[in-house]
């Protein structure tokens, strides 16, 4: 098994690391995140096969939304 860091434990842990350092920063980031998004989190998590479900998904809610109403 290798000990090295993948980039996303890498960009995590730094992550976790400034929200530890800059407390006052994180709680800004937290409220603003509605307004901001960030979609890099959330696909980035799920890899491609998420990232395509979520898609089909999404297009198949606005096609069913469009039938209803």
């Amino acid at each position: 098994m290798s000990l090295k860091e993948t980039p996303e434990e890498k960009r995590e842990r730094l992550r976790q690391s400034e929200f530890k350092n800059n407390p006052t920063g994180s709680l800004h980031d937290t409220l603003n995140r509605g307004s901001n998004g960030n979609l890099t989190d959330l696909s980035g998590g799920m890899g491609w096969k998420g990232t395509g479900i979520l898609i089909l998904v999404l297009f198949f809610g606005y096609i069913l939304y469009n039938l209803i109403f």
